[in-house]
């Protein structure tokens, strides 16, 4: 009788060991999971000092702002391409600027405009270009995009508005410095650059 006894007590000894083990580690593993899901979400925010005020911002990922970025980057590359000054320096600048945004197609559009003489012709003539972007349409699954604007030149005598319409694609590259969005264009071609209205200035 006392050894049955014995055997019951150490059954239930048993029984309550396993069951503290059990759970101990129901508690470890919520424990580890909890502290995990918390410092994953303490990465999603940051805080950006306005002053010495600190304000709690939310981080995307770039999915989620693909369609920002895309039409930001299109905007940056025709501005830098587009926006020109009779000032071979500040040509080269702008140049060097818009082709870390674009694949060997800008380049080569590029240099097909100086072996025309387009760009000394600027200096002679000390016309000033300047472009507005209209619109960008952007297709996100595709990668596809198609720009929209007006290119305003403007020369001594005379200032001329033109239409202008370009594609390409976008492929995604690392960020850079040089390329903040982390996008390129590629196969860039100009589908229409015409002229829709000219002005004769009236000098005094």
């Amino acid at each position: 009788m006392v050894i049955k006894n014995l055997e019951n007590k150490i059954k239930l000894v048993g029984i309550i060991c396993t069951a503290f083990l059990i759970g101990c580690i129901i508690i470890s593993v919520s424990s580890i999971w909890t502290a995990r899901t918390m410092v994953t979400d303490a990465q999603k925010k940051v805080y950006v000092l306005d002053g010495n005020v600190p304000i709690l911002v939310n981080r995307t990922t770039m999915d989620e702002t693909l369609d920002v970025e895309a039409r930001s980057h299109v905007e940056m590359f025709h501005h830098y391409f587009f926006t020109l000054a009779p000032d071979d320096k500040y040509i080269r600048y702008t140049m060097e600027k818009a082709m870390y945004l674009v694949d060997e197609t800008g380049l080569a559009q590029y240099n097909t405009l100086k072996e025309k003489g387009f760009y000394s012709n600027i200096l002679g003539t000390s016309a000033v270009f300047s472009i507005f972007c209209d619109s960008i349409a952007f297709n996100k699954e595709k990668m596809e995009f198609t720009y929209y604007g007006r290119q305003r030149i403007e020369r001594r005598s005379s200032i001329l508005m033109r239409e202008l319409v370009t594609a390409g694609q976008l492929k995604r590259v690392p960020r850079t410095d040089n390329n903040p969005h982390g996008l390129l264009i590629t196969n860039w071609r100009t589908l229409l650059n015409k002229d829709i209205e000219q002005k004769t200035k009236i000098n005094y």
